[in-house]
């Protein structure tokens, strides 16, 4: 099935698109925001990928693909980086719109340094495995940077988000990564599988989604629609 991958794509995002003129949620007057946050994370994915690909961390199987690409990643895996975000901010909003209560925010400073830490010590004990190494150096570094310019504003939110979002990640991710679609090079990463994802897979879509909403509540703030946020406070 040499459109498989396409066909993923297409589904990831029907609904989430379809649904973005719900009334409560209107997503689609945030798309001024989206658009441009998701561009710039889009980019700078992309450029990763190519650099991964072209060494060979990790590929395509072309037995799932329509056979276009954009230098050596097929137009699918362009496609992912805007057909994912989209669908995971859809999310993120829906659940901003609909769960009134903060569940997670205050565990948020717990989780956060949770996360900093961990994805520090993963790095270090797995250096010069590229997938992983650098997947969790990032992590530490985009929380940090997101601490610095927000505080931990809404990062139980994030966090509410990102363990929702899961579901269709693990239904998604699970059929690229059991043909496979998508294979990895063991080398660069733990070889710890959740079925047949990589583990690291996890905190690549934890950078995925954190990047984009840093630049949607960025675009946001500046456009004055959210109000100025507290000063940043680590403890």
């Amino acid at each position: 099935m040499n459109n498989l991958y396409l066909y993923l794509n297409l589904f990831t995002i029907f609904f989430p698109l379809v649904l973005s003129f719900d009334r409560r949620v209107h997503f689609y007057t945030n798309w001024r925001y989206l658009f441009p946050a998701m561009a710039i994370t889009g980019l700078l994915f992309v450029i990763w990928d190519q650099y991964f690909t072209h060494y060979g961390i990790w590929g395509f199987n072309p037995d799932y693909l329509i056979g276009f690409y954009l230098g050596e990643m097929p137009l699918e895996e362009v496609l992912f980086f805007v057909t994912v975000p989209y669908a995971c901010m859809f999310i993120y909003e829906c659940l901003n719109t609909y769960v009134k209560r903060e569940w997670l925010q205050p565990a948020a400073p717990v989780i956060t340094w949770l996360l900093i830490l961990g994805n520090l010590a993963v790095a270090v004990v797995f250096w010069g495995r590229w997938y992983t190494m650098l997947t969790c150096l990032l992590v530490p570094v985009l929380l940090l940077l997101y601490l610095w310019r927000f505080g931990y504003w809404n990062l139980g939110r994030f966090y509410l988000a990102y363990l929702v979002h899961l579901v269709p990640f693990l239904l998604v991710n699970g059929v690229l990564t059991a043909l496979p679609v998508v294979w990895y090079n063991n080398d660069h990463n733990v070889g710890l599988r959740i079925g047949t994802i990589p583990a690291e897979d996890t905190m690549y879509s934890l950078l995925l989604l954190l990047m984009t909403i840093f630049f949607y509540e960025n675009l946001k703030q500046i456009a004055g629609v959210t109000a100025n946020k507290p000063a940043p406070n680590f403890v």
